[in-house]
C-alpha cells in the first residue's frame, strides 16, 4: 500500500527504485479479438470462391445455383427491419455475420461481376424472360470477355419489409433492380426507394398497363397472379390446351398414323431434329401436334399425303450439328466406341439429310425449317406465324390469339 505523501515524490524516483503499479486483471481469453491478418486470410479466401460462382453463374444462365452468396441474401429478405441505431444484444451477432456478407459481396464486386436483381409479385416470369432476352444483346461482353453478369430472381414479393430489404441489399451490392409490381403503392414504394439509395431501377410492368388502361378506358386491377381476389375458371382455351397435350404425347414419334387428320400441325425431319421438345411446346400453347420421323428405307404413312399439305412442316438441320446430338445420344444410351453404329457416324448423317431433302423437295408445299443454332421458342415462332399465315390469309405475318 503507497501512502498519499510518498504518491508525488514517484516520479523523482529512479527507474530501478520505482514501485510496482497495480496491473488490471487479465483479460479472458474468449473476448480477445482475432489479429487483422487472420481476417484478411478469411475474407481473401471467401472472395476468391465468389469469383468461381459468378462465373458459373453467368455461364449456365438459369441454372439455381447452391451458394452462401445466394442463402445470405435470403436470409437478409427474410430477417425483420430494424433501426441502425439499435445496439440492443439480440441483433450483434446477425449484424456483424451481415457485415461480413457485404465485404465479401464488395470483393467479388470489386472482381468485376455485375448483379440485376429481378423482383416480381408473382412468379417472375416476366422480368426473367424480359432480362434473358436483353442479355442476349451482350453475349459479345460477358463472362468470357471479362463483364460476368448474375442475376437473382425474386418472386412472391407483396411485403412492403421484404421489397425495402431486397433494395437495400441490391444498393450495398451495386446491383440494379427489374421490376414486376402489379399493386401500384408497391411499384411507386420500389421507385422511391431506388432513388433514395441510388439503386438503378426499370419497371417493367407499370407503363405497358398505363398504356392499355388509357387504350381500353379501364383501370387495372392492380392485383397480381395468384391473389386471393383473381379467379381463373375452366374455361374452353384451358380444356383445349389439354387435349392438345394428350393428343401430341400419343402421335410421338410417328405413332398412330391414321389419325394425322386430326392434327393442326405436322412436324416432318429425320431423328434428333427437335421434333418432339417442339411438339410439347406447341402443344402446351392449344395446337394438337403430330410428329413423323424420316427414316431411309422405311416409307413414310400414306395418311401423311392425304391430309392438308398446308399442316406439314419440314425441319432440316446441319450434319455436323446433328452429328454432335447423335452422339451424345448415343452415348447416354449406353454405346461404347466398340460398338459401331451408322446411327451418329458422318457418311450416315448426311446420306439421311440428303434423302430428307429430296423428300421435301417432291412436296413443295411443305416449308423447310433451318434448326441449327435456334431455341425452341423461335423455331416455333416460325411455325405457328406461317400456319396462322396460311389458315387467315394474312398479307402481313402475324401470330394472332383473342382474349
Amino acid at each position: 500500500m503507497i501512502s498519499s505523501s510518498s504518491t508525488s515524490n514517484l516520479s523523482n524516483l529512479p527507474p530501478s527504485s520505482t514501485p510496482p503499479i497495480p496491473v488490471a486483471p487479465p483479460v479472458p481469453k474468449q473476448t480477445v479479438h482475432r489479429p487483422p491478418e487472420s481476417d484478411n486470410r478469411k475474407l481473401n479466401k471467401g472472395s476468391s470462391q465468389l469469383l468461381r460462382w459468378s462465373r458459373a453463374r453467368a455461364i449456365r444462365s438459369g441454372v439455381k445455383l447452391d451458394r452462401p452468396t445466394q442463402r445470405t441474401l435470403t436470409e437478409v429478405v427474410d430477417r425483420p427491419v430494424r433501426d441502425s441505431s439499435s445496439t440492443t444484444s439480440p441483433y450483434q451477432s446477425s449484424e456483424e455475420e451481415e457485415d461480413g456478407c457485404v465485404a465479401e459481396m464488395e470483393e467479388a464486386a470489386a472482381a468485376g461481376a455485375k448483379h440485376i436483381y429481378m423482383v416480381s409479385d408473382g412468379t417472375g416470369w416476366t422480368a426473367e424472360h424480359s432480362v434473358n432476352a436483353a442479355l442476349g444483346q451482350f453475349e459479345h461482353c460477358l463472362v468470357d470477355h471479362g463483364c460476368p453478369v448474375n442475376t437473382h430472381l425474386f418472386s412472391g414479393i407483396e411485403d412492403i419489409e421484404k421489397l425495402m430489404e431486397i433494395i437495400k441489399q441490391a444498393a450495398r451490392e451495386g446491383a440494379m433492380l427489374i421490376y414486376t409490381l402489379a399493386d401500384e403503392n408497391m411499384a411507386a414504394s420500389a421507385l422511391h426507394a431506388c432513388k433514395r439509395w441510388g439503386v438503378p431501377s426499370t419497371d417493367l410492368l407499370s407503363p405497358i398497363t398505363e398504356a392499355i388502361a388509357l387504350h381500353l378506358g379501364v383501370s387495372p386491377s392492380g392485383l397480381p397472379r395468384g391473389a386471393p381476389g383473381r379467379k381463373f375458371p375452366l374455361t374452353e382455351d384451358y380444356f383445349k390446351r389439354i387435349d392438345a397435350i394428350e393428343f401430341t404425347i400419343k402421335q410421338d414419334d410417328g405413332a398412330l398414323p391414321g389419325n394425322l387428320h386430326k392434327a393442326d400441325i405436322v412436324l416432318v425431319g429425320v431423328s434428333r431434329t427437335g421434333k418432339t421438345p417442339l411438339s410439347i411446346y406447341l402443344a402446351q400453347k392449344g395446337f394438337k401436334v403430330a410428329n413423323v420421323p424420316l427414316v431411309m428405307g422405311v416409307a413414310l404413312p400414306k395418311t401423311l399425303f392425304e391430309i392438308d399439305q398446308e399442316k406439314v412442316f419440314a425441319l432440316t438441320i446441319n450434319p455436323v450439328v446433328l452429328q454432335t446430338i447423335r452422339r451424345a445420344r448415343a452415348k447416354s444410351l449406353g454405346f461404347t466406341e466398340q460398338v459401331r453404329t451408322n446411327y451418329s457416324e458422318m457418311d450416315h448423317v448426311r446420306e439421311e439429310l440428303d434423302c430428307s431433302c429430296k423428300i421435301f423437295a417432291q412436296n413443295p408445299t411443305w416449308p423447310v425449317i433451318e434448326v441449327t443454332g435456334k431455341a425452341i421458342e423461335e423455331t416455333a415462332v416460325t411455325v405457328l406465324r406461317l400456319y396462322q399465315d396460311r389458315k387467315t390469309r394474312c398479307s402481313m405475318p402475324r401470330i394472332s390469339k383473342r382474349y
